[in-house]
């Protein structure tokens, strides 16, 4: 038996599950400023989000199983993750006071923490970067890393 990626290049697989995660953020974020349900985001982002064309560009399809895995993860367990997510952040800085793309990134990065399919330093990395995706003048990918080493040492303290 085939897996669905067979025929894709290790760098791809590496691409769409970083398109994955870029969705999953901002399915997180639509979520909850929309009220939508999980359901009605998520199969929006697999049938129009998913390879659409962006600026005259193609966007990468993103790894439906991971795009799934985390948004379920966060989905699921974002009180703990939250919890997580605030005893990381500097007391000066609730979660409800945090920019509400950074809360989107806490919870998906957090989902695929617990999950720990992921090594834990690989999530921070790509997260880092969904950060720059987002804020590319800004000191936030630096806040990311720092918050997320602190969740990573917590949620699995044996990796590092």
């Amino acid at each position: 038996m085939t897996s669905l990626h067979g025929n894709l290049s290790g760098n791809q697989r590496r691409k769409m599950k970083s398109a994955a995660r870029l969705y999953a953020v901002q399915a997180l974020f639509q979520m909850e400023h929309s009220s939508q349900t999980v359901e009605i985001v998520r199969v929006e982002f697999l049938n129009h989000r998913f390879g659409e064309v962006f600026e005259g560009e193609e966007m990468l399809d993103g790894d439906v199983e991971l795009f799934d895995a985390v948004l379920e993860g966060a989905v699921n367990y974002q009180a703990p993750i939250d919890q997580s997510t605030d005893r990381a952040l500097v007391a000066k800085w609730p979660l409800g006071r945090i920019d509400p793309t950074l809360r989107a990134l806490f919870r998906a990065a957090g989902a695929e923490l617990n999950g720990k399919q992921t090594p834990p330093k690989v999530v921070i990395t790509e997260y880092v970067d969904v950060a720059r995706a987002f804020f590319p003048e800004g000191k936030e990918p630096q806040f990311v890393n720092a918050v997320l080493d602190h969740m990573a040492r917590e949620a699995q303290p044996e990796a590092f």
